[in-house]
C-alpha cells in the first residue's frame, strides 16, 4: 500500500542526515563527518524544512499511521522553523544537549571495534575544529545581532570544557583504547590533539571575548521566548499560568504522600530527616564499577519480570547496557536509544560527579525511568517498528513530552505493580515525582518571573529568581547542592524542557484512563499498541492513546 506521507517523511530524513551527520550516527549509519554548526548550516536545514512543508501541503494521508505522521511532521517542522527564525541557534549555550555536547557525545555512539571503525573516528575527530569554528561563527553572529546566552550558561560551558581537557584531554583518552596499526594510531592521536585544541580554543574565546559581551544578559527568557521554546519540547501551545498552578497542586499532593512515607522510613522524622537517614543508613553501593553492575542487574531483572506479563518484547529490545557517563557531563542520569537496526544497543548512563558511594534509595525508581520499563522500552520499541512507521516518527521527530512522559508513567507503573514497596525506594520514587513537579513550578516561575503563592513553604509572595529556585529545590528534594546547581542551570538553558515530564505523564495517564473505560481493555495490549505509535505531541497524545 502506498503511504505518501511516510515516503515524504523518510525522504526528509534522508536529506537531513546529509546535513546533520550526527543524526546519521544515532540512526546506526556509518558517518565520519561533523555537522556544519555555522549560520549557513542552519539555513540549509531550514530550507529543507520549508521545502518539505510545501510538499506536505499537497499530500493526502492514506491511513491512520500516515495521518499521525503528517501531524507530527508538520508540527515539528513549523515549530523548529519558528525557533530558528527567532535566532535561538545564535545564542545556544547549554550544559546539556547543546551543540558542543553533541560534538563530543557522538563518539560514544559510534562503533569502535574494527580498524574501519577507528578510521571513521579519526576522520570525524579531525573535523571537530571546523565544526566548533562554525559554532563560534553562530555565536559571533548572535553577538552582532545583540543575541547572547546568559553568563551562567557560558561559565558552565567553560567549566565543562576545562574538565574535558583534564590530563591528556577527553578525545585523547577516548582513542587511547584503540588497538590499531601504527599508521592509524598516528592518525588517531593527531585527530585527538586537534579536537582537544579546538575545545581549548573555544573555551578561551568564550572566556576572553564572548563572556564579557554577554555580561548582563538575564537568565530568564521571558514569556514570549518561553512559549516558543516550550512548544519544541511539548508539541503544544500551553496556558502557562494554569500549568504553573497545576504544578503547585501536584507538588502539594506529592508532599503529603512524602510525609506519610517518611514516617515509614523513620517514625517521627520529617521528610528531609528521613532522606538524610537513608543517605547514611540505607542500602549503599561502594565503588563505580560496583554501582554499574548493580544497575545492570536491576535492568536485567525488570526485563525478565515484565516481558510476557505487562509487555510483549521482541528479542532485540531485550538488550540494554548500564554505563558510567564520562567526566564533564551534567549531573542527571540519561539514556541513549539503540540504532534503528540495533547494531548499537540502548544504554543508560550514570554521571558519578566524582563520587564512589551511591545510596540506592534515589536510584531504583530512576533506573525504571531511564531503563526498563522507561525510556528503553519506548525508544527500543520505536526502533523495532521503524519499518512499519516512518523513521521520522520513531527517531528524528521525538518530542520530550511523549518520551519523558512515558518514562515518568513507567515509574508510576512500577509503583502500581508493587516494585517500590521498600520504604526507602518508595520515598525515592516520591522524591523524584516531587522533583518533576518542582520543575514545573520553578521553570515557568523563573522564566516568567511569577510570584510564589502566599502559602508557599518558602519565600511566600516573592518573585522567582535562580537563587530562590536553588533554595526551593534544595529544601524540597534529597539532592545535593552540586546536582541542584546543575539542574537550575539546565532549566535556565533549556526553557520548557523541564515541564515536559509531568505534563507528559499527565497525558499518558489520561490516555490510559480513556482507553481503560472501554469494554475488554487489556493493559499489556494497550502498552504495546501505545508504544508502537511513534512520537506524538501533547496536542494529540491523550486523544490518540484513548483510541487504542
Amino acid at each position: 500500500m502506498t503511504r505518501p506521507v511516510r515516503e515524504l517523511a523518510d525522504a526528509y530524513v534522508e536529506a537531513l542526515v546529509e546535513l546533520d551527520p550526527l543524526a546519521a550516527t544515532y540512526l546506526g549509519r556509518r558517518s565520519d563527518r561533523m555537522p556544519d554548526l555555522s549560520p549557513a548550516g542552519q539555513e540549509a536545514r531550514d530550507a529543507l524544512a520549508r521545502e518539505t512543508l510545501t510538499r506536505l501541503a499537497s499530500v493526502e494521508p492514506s491511513d491512520e499511521d500516515d495521518r499521525r505522521c503528517a501531524r507530527l511532521l508538520r508540527e515539528r517542522l513549523e515549530s523548529g522553523l519558528a525557533v530558528s527564525e527567532s535566532g535561538e541557534h545564535l545564542r545556544l549555550v547549554r550544559n546539556l544537549i547543546g551543540p558542543v555536547q553533541g560534538v563530543r557525545g557522538v563518539f560514544m555512539a559510534m562503533p569502535a571495534e574494527t580498524a574501519d571503525d577507528w578510521a571513521d573516528i579519526a576522520r570525524r575527530m579531525a573535523a571537530v575544529p571546523q565544526s566548533l569554528a562554525g559554532y563560534t561563527d553562530s555565536l559571533r553572529e548572535g553577538a552582532r545581532r545583540g543575541l547572547f546566552a546568559a553568563p551562567r550558561q557560558v561559565e558552565t560551558n567553560i567549566e565543562q570544557f576545562r574538565e574535558w581537557g583534564a590530563g591528556a584531554g577527553w578525545f585523547a583518552d577516548f582513542v587511547a583504547k584503540a588497538m590499531v596499526s601504527p599508521g592509524l594510531r598516528g592518525e588517531l592521536d593527531k585527530a585527538a590533539a586537534l579536537a582537544n585544541q579546538a575545545v581549548d580554543d573555544l573555551q578561551q574565546w568564550m572566556a576572553e571575548e564572548y563572556l564579557p559581551l554577554a555580561e548582563g544578559t538575564p537568565d530568564a527568557v521571558g514569556e514570549e521566548r518561553y512559549r516558543l521554546l516550550a512548544r519544541q519540547w511539548t508539541g503544544s501551545d500551553l496556558d502557562l499560568r494554569t500549568t504553573y498552578e497545576w504544578g503547585w497542586a501536584e507538588f502539594r499532593r506529592i508532599e503529603r504522600e512524602m510525609r506519610e512515607q517518611a514516617e515509614r522510613v523513620l517514625p517521627g522524622a520529617s521528610v528531609s530527616e528521613a532522606m538524610r537517614h537513608l543517605d547514611q543508613h540505607g542500602e549503599v553501593v561502594e565503588g563505580v564499577e560496583e554501582i554499574r553492575l548493580r544497575l545492570q542487574q536491576m535492568i536485567d531483572q525488570a526485563m525478565t519480570d515484565l516481558d510476557g506479563t505487562h509487555f510483549d518484547l521482541a528479542d532485540p529490545v531485550k538488550v540494554l547496557e548500564a554505563r558510567i557517563a564520562p567526566a564533564g557531563s551534567a549531573a542527571a542520569p540519561y539514556y541513549m536509544a539503540p540504532a534503528a537496526d540495533f547494531s548499537r544497543p540502548g544504554r543508560t548512563w550514570l554521571p558519578t560527579q566524582g563520587k564512589t558511594r551511591f545510596p540506592l534509595w534515589t536510584l531504583v525508581s530512576t533506573w525504571y525511568h531511564e531503563g526498563v520499563p522507561g525510556h528503553h522500552l519506548q525508544l527500543a520499541q520505536w526502533a523495532y517498528v521503524s519499518e512499519q512507521l516512518s523513521i521520522y516518527q520513531t527517531a528524528v521527530g521525538k518530542i520530550s513530552a511523549a518520551t519523558e512522559g512515558w518514562a515518568l508513567y513507567a515509574e508510576r507503573l512500577m509503583d502500581e505493580l508493587g516494585y517500590l514497596t521498600d520504604p526507602g525506594s518508595r520515598l525515592g520514587y516520591l522524591e523524584g515525582q516531587s522533583m518533576r513537579a518542582v520543575r514545573v513550578i520553578i521553570d515557568i516561575g523563573m522564566h516568567l518571573k511569577l510570584a510564589l503563592p502566599d502559602d508557599a513553604p518558602l519565600a511566600p509572595g516573592e518573585t522567582w529568581t535562580p537563587e530562590l529556585g536553588t533554595a526551593f529545590f534544595l529544601a524540597n528534594s534529597g539532592r545535593d547542592e552540586a546536582f541542584v546547581t546543575s539542574e537550575i542551570t539546565r532549566y535556565l538553558g533549556m526553557p520548557g524542557q523541564a515541564i515536559s515530564y509531568k505534563l507528559g505523564e499527565r497525558a499518558w495517564l489520561a490516555g490510559r484512563d480513556a482507553a481503560s473505560a472501554k469494554p475488554g481493555f487489556d493493559l499489556k495490549s494497550w502498552h504495546m499498541a501505545a508504544l508502537s505509535q511513534g512520537s506524538l505531541g501533547l496536542d494529540d497524545l491523550t486523544e490518540e492513546l484513548g483510541r487504542l
